[in-house]
């Protein structure tokens, strides 16, 4: 069975994903195109280049997360590297180890560029600051006068997962102008929407999201400066949880429970990886067995849908 599928940002957590792709591999489901935010971008991006979930989990089932916090230059000194890199490069760690990491993976697959792929097989999410605007990858690239088809996945999925101030600001260049891309979580982190069109869709979207439905509020105490930094650091990382999601969308949503798990745990122990995968696996597993197609079509989609009026159309 044909289906789209969009992947939000959540660091460390998108080993849940798979969990959940395991299981809808299971009920048969083939994706014909993906899109992602952040940690989603990763998702999306090895999915397109032909892995499946038993290849991904042996990736990320084991995988040290610490050695894509890379450090350069004076960054490398011991406690204040980090910091002179926030203050000097606006971000404490590189993300050119990320952007390795998975150029490596892509290429296993023969996969580089957006032209090893089909058309509108893979869209990529990240932030333009510069221009106060979302970027999708590769659509936009043209508007900086790239060439899609010589662009990077690996470059685009490193852009969409520089999360703003824990790693520095990718700069992608318009001429004389400098943009700065960060991570596609900051103006859009579950563009679910993306693939849909004005007429009847021939086969379902669905969205992932590392969540359940209602997630619980909790209060931070600001008393200081620093008190609030860590705050706003913090709600950027983790509001998205927050977010409502309109009826249209949650019935064709996946929302995993995430177990406490925070966006920067990049020392992720092995049994908490394995717990975020079956809690993957038992969300998708609840989701099929109410999941109806036609039903959607028939109360949602027999009128255009608002956000298609925004969204491109691609089929």
């Amino acid at each position: 069975m044909k289906a789209d599928a969009v992947f939000e940002g959540g660091g460390v957590k998108g080993i849940a994903f798979i969990g959940a792709l395991s299981e809808m591999e299971a009920k048969g489901y083939r994706w014909e195109r993906l899109a992602g935010t952040s940690a989603g971008s990763i998702v999306a991006a090895l999915l397109a280049a032909g892995y499946h979930s038993k290849e991904l989990l042996e990736v990320f089932q084991t995988f040290n997360y610490i050695a894509l916090l890379e450090r350069t230059g004076m960054g490398k000194l011991k406690f204040v590297g980090p910091l002179y890199n926030l203050l000097v490069h606006e971000g404490m760690y590189s993300s050119n180890a990320l952007e390795r990491f998975v150029g490596e993976l892509l290429k296993k697959k023969g996969i580089v560029t957006f032209a090893d792929l089909p058309p509108d097989k893979l869209k990529i999410i990240a932030s333009d600051l510069t221009a106060g605007r979302m970027i999708v990858f590769p659509d936009d690239l043209p508007s900086f006068g790239i060439n899609p088809a010589s662009f990077p996945i690996s470059r685009a999925v490193q852009m969409s997962s520089s999360i703003p101030y824990f790693f520095q600001p990718f700069l992608l260049k318009n001429g004389k102008e400098r943009h700065y891309i960060v991570d596609g979580a900051v103006l859009s982190n579950f563009p679910v929407w993306l693939f849909d069109v004005r007429e009847i869709p021939r086969w379902p979207t669905f969205g992932f999201r590392l969540r359940g439905p209602q997630a619980d509020l909790t209060t931070t105490r600001i008393r200081s400066v620093f008190s609030l930094t860590k705050a706003l650091f913090t709600t950027m990382l983790e509001a998205h949880d927050r977010l409502y999601v309109e009826k249209a969308h949650a019935v064709r949503t996946i929302f995993i429970p995430t177990l406490d798990v925070k966006t920067t745990d990049f020392d992720l122990a092995e049994e908490k990886r394995a717990l975020l995968f079956e809690a993957g696996k038992t969300a998708a597993k609840k989701f099929l067995e109410t999941w109806n197609f036609d039903k959607y079509i028939e109360e949602f989609r027999k009128q255009e849908p608002e956000d298609a009026k925004k969204a491109p159309l691609i089929r």
